[in-house]
């Protein structure tokens, strides 16, 4: 446990942010799994849900939690995913 006042300060921190990480990156991977079962089940509404995934992936790189490239391979297997 750290003494440093700073040092303490960084700890609550890091855990606030590693939290709200952890919860935008679970919103992610549901949205794609949605996205997944949607056009596997061929729902009407399929197009509008991989559209709210690519928008996740876009918010997610956005905030620094997926690579560029990472963001735009996911994009990329979901515009597939719903052309195919």
């Amino acid at each position: 446990m750290p003494n440093i006042k700073s040092a303490k300060k960084r700890v609550t921190v890091n855990k606030a942010k590693a939290m709200r990480n952890k919860s935008a990156n679970s919103a992610l991977k549901t949205a794609i799994k949605k996205a997944h079962m949607a056009v596997e089940s061929g729902a009407a509404d399929k197009a509008a849900v991989v559209t709210a995934a690519i928008k996740k992936v876009d918010q997610a790189q956005a905030k620094g939690l997926l690579h560029k490239n990472n963001a735009a391979r996911k994009k990329s297997a979901l515009a597939k995913l719903l052309n195919d």
